[in-house]
C-alpha cells in the first residue's frame, strides 16, 4: 500500500471527505485526490501535517504492513484514538479486513462521577475487564465489573461504560460488526 492509499484509508476510517481534509491541511482537493491515487507525491511537511491531524506518527506512512503477521506485541499496540480520559489501543494487526477489531481501552480516573449517557449503535459488544472496576450501564441497570468479569450484549440497546473510581480501568472490547 502506498502513502496516498494509507492517507485515504485514514481519512475514510474517520468519515472525512476530501474537502474536509483539504480545509484542515490547506492542500487542494484536486492535489489530495491525485496523491491518494498515487499520481503525485507530497512534501514531508504536508505529510507531517496529515499525520498530526490523524494522530499517527509520520513513520506510519513508511512502515511495511505485514498482513500475514497476525501478532501484535504488547509494546507495539498502536494508540488509535484518545478521547477525554479514554485511550483506545488496537489489538489486531490488520482489523480493516476482519469481521471484528478488538481494542484495549484504558479509562483514566476523572472528576465526573455521574453515570455516563447511554446510547445504542449497530451490532453486538463484548468486554472483558483486566484491571480496575468498570461501571457498565445497560438500559436502566448499572453493573460494577471487576478483573476477570465480562459482559456480552447487543449494542442496539442503550448502554455505556465509565470509570467511577480513582484508579485506571483497563479492559478489552470487541465489536461486531467491525467498527474500526
Amino acid at each position: 500500500m502506498n502513502i496516498g492509499e494509507k492517507v485515504k484509508n485514514l481519512r475514510n476510517e474517520r468519515g472525512m471527505t476530501l474537502k474536509q481534509l483539504s480545509e484542515e491541511t490547506g492542500l487542494s482537493t484536486g492535489f489530495l485526490s491525485q496523491f491518494e491515487r498515487g499520481i503525485t507525491t507530497i512534501a514531508v511537511e504536508h505529510l507531517a501535517t496529515i499525520a498530526d491531524l490523524f494522530k499517527v506518527k509520520i513513520n506510519y506512512f513508511f512502515e511495511d504492513e505485514s498482513v500475514n503477521e497476525p501478532i501484535v506485541r504488547g509494546y507495539d499496540q498502536p494508540v488509535i484514538h484518545k478521547l477525554n480520559n479514554i485511550i483506545y489501543k488496537q489489538l489486531s494487526r490488520s482489523p480493516k479486513d476482519k469481521m471484528i477489531a478488538p481494542k484495549l481501552i484504558e479509562i483514566m480516573p476523572h472528576e465526573n462521577r455521574e453515570l455516563p449517557t447511554t446510547y445504542p449503535h449497530q451490532g453486538e459488544e463484548f468486554i472483558y475487564i483486566l484491571e480496575g472496576i468498570l461501571t457498565l450501564v445497560i438500559e436502566e441497570t448499572t453493573y460494577q465489573l471487576y478483573p476477570g468479569d465480562s459482559a456480552h450484549y447487543f449494542s442496539t440497546i442503550n448502554h455505556n461504560w465509565d470509570n467511577q473510581t480513582n484508579n485506571v480501568v483497563k479492559f478489552i472490547v470487541v465489536h461486531h460488526p467491525n467498527d474500526y
